[in-house]
């Protein structure tokens, strides 16, 4: 992160002349005063400079964009790579051609990568956390509509059987899909049982 002291006239002047060094917008600096100056008596005696620190911000979308295309290139996969931020939730949507590759099992893949755009945006604990979301072919609207299919069919069949059922490990997400789905189920109650990255839902009769 680029840090900059410079002085001049008045702090204005010395803003100027620091985004001039350092080659960025004003949107883009953070600003720490150090000293705000003095023009002296009758501008001759006593005046002092003011002094300021410009610190640059830093640009995580770009990190983003930059790691993104390490590993793409990595993978040799072509994509277009489109990132938005909204009310702290930066969407990452990637649109190309092989995407399977990229989405992997059941998403593993793009959850990993989403797991490690999620630590580069975050790293330092400078900002607001930002949530980060990672997609490709529409795959999670696709695979949280397979969830719910899947979460009323168990449920049904606890309720034809009466026999608790245990799903397959699921990462937090979709374990969220699955519990709530059911919450508003009279009959079955869902929780989630074991350690990561093996932790399931378990879907049971409710006990009268």
């Amino acid at each position: 992160m680029k840090v900059l002291e410079a002085t001049g006239k008045t702090v204005e002047d010395a803003l100027k002349d620091a985004l001039l060094k350092l080659k960025v917008e004003r949107d883009k600096v953070e600003i720490e005063v150090l000293d705000s100056g003095s023009k002296g008596f009758l501008n001759l005696i006593g005046t002092r400079p003011a002094k300021i620190r410009v610190k640059v911000k830093r640009d995580y979308i770009d990190e983003i964009r930059t790691f993104i295309r390490k590993v793409l290139n990595l993978m040799k996969i072509k994509a277009e790579v489109r990132i938005k931020e909204d009310n702290n939730v930066v969407k990452i949507n990637l649109a190309g051609s092989d995407m399977g590759i990229l989405i992997g099992y059941r998403g593993e893949t793009l959850d990993s990568l989403q797991y490690l755009l999620s630590l580069i945006v975050n790293k330092n604990h400078d900002m607001e956390y930002k949530r980060v979301v990672l997609d490709t072919e529409n795959y999670r609207h696709k695979r949280e509509e397979t969830l719910k299919r899947l979460a009323r069919r168990v449920s049904e069949k606890v309720k034809r059987t009466g026999k608790t059922v245990k799903f397959e490990p699921m990462n937090p997400y979709e374990r969220r899909i699955i519990h709530s789905t059911l919450q508003n189920d009279f009959y079955v109650d869902t929780y989630s049982e074991g350690q990561e990255p093996f932790r399931r839902v378990v879907v049971s009769l409710k006990k009268a």
